[in-house]
């Protein structure tokens, strides 16, 4: 069975932008925005959210980076914001995700992209832009990982696996909004007003399916599911590309935290670091004017 979230669920929420919709060979449903700048256009950033958001995060950046010359892409994954929602637990495993993004981006030919990542979005688009560098001209990696045999998963991201694969600790069910919501660290936020944004998408218990299972497929504990060894492959990968990388870390994240990005970046050849001091995980959201700095200092130049 498939969820689809009604369109009224999102009556109140401030997004401004025209949905898009692409419907998969499966007949899965899945949204995008598509905006386009009145200018000639620079190129396209690619805007990919993690578990359990959806491309509300980015919600700040869009308009800036359209003003700036851009056609700007942002996905929802399958399971998630506007897009269906299989309600059987098992359809979720990442590589389906990065098949849904790879049609996507060829459906829209997609082409100059400036790929920007967090979260599970970071395994997802890294994977896919490696395995078709000629689209990519530039990478944005926020709070996000690529597994190997040597990435040492901080406490945070083992509760966090251990609370969402417990529904007890969640209290039944798990409360999408309350968790984004209750990660942000800066001070001027609506957290009422993000919680309902989050909890749109969402109707019950059989809506929450991917909410559900991105956790389970974290690759320590499920390799197979979590797409284990695409990831080691695009991690080593980013050390020979060549492509432009710039990293910028909420470092008050204590699942991907600023330790593991010092350590990435110098990976990476020539590859930058930006500290977003007192922004949590979803620091696109926590801290959208301090990430749009950053692209504003890096895709000026």
């Amino acid at each position: 069975m498939v969820y689809r979230t009604p369109e009224e669920r999102f009556d109140g929420i401030d997004w401004p932008f025209e949905p898009h919709y692409l419907v998969h060979d499966d007949g899965l449903r899945q949204h995008y925005v598509d905006e386009r700048p009145t200018i000639a256009e620079r190129g396209t950033f690619l805007l990919l959210h993690g578990e359990p958001t959806w491309s509300y995060l980015y919600r700040r950046w869009i308009p800036d980076l359209v003003d700036w010359g851009y056609r700007v892409v942002a996905p929802d994954h399958i399971g998630f914001g506007r897009s269906d929602k299989p309600t059987d637990d098992k359809w979720y495993r990442i590589d389906r995700h990065r098949a849904k993004l790879d049609v996507l981006v060829e459906s829209l030919d997609l082409s100059r992209i400036s790929l920007v990542v967090q979260d599970w979005g970071g395994p997802i688009g890294l994977c896919n832009a490696v395995a078709d560098r000629d689209r990519y001209e530039r990478l944005l990696i926020l709070n996000t990982w690529l597994h190997d045999d040597d990435f040492a998963y901080s406490e945070g991201v083992r509760n966090w696996r251990a609370a969402a694969v417990d529904p007890a600790f969640l209290g039944g069910d798990m409360p999408v909004g309350r968790i984004v919501a209750g990660t942000l660290q800066r001070g001027d936020h609506d957290r009422e007003l993000v919680a309902r944004a989050f909890d749109a998408p969402f109707d019950g218990e059989p809506s929450k399916a991917g909410a559900r299972r991105f956790p389970v497929c974290i690759p320590f504990a499920e390799p197979e599911l979590g797409d284990a060894d695409a990831q080691s492959a695009a991690r080593a990968a980013l050390r020979s590309w060549g492509i432009p990388v710039h990293l910028a870390f909420g470092d008050a994240d204590p699942i991907f935290t600023f330790d593991w990005a010092e350590r990435w970046a110098t990976e990476i050849p020539g590859a930058t670091l930006d500290r977003i001091v007192g922004a949590g995980h979803f620091v696109q959201l926590d801290a959208p004017d301090d990430c749009l700095a950053v692209v504003r200092r890096y895709w000026a130049t």
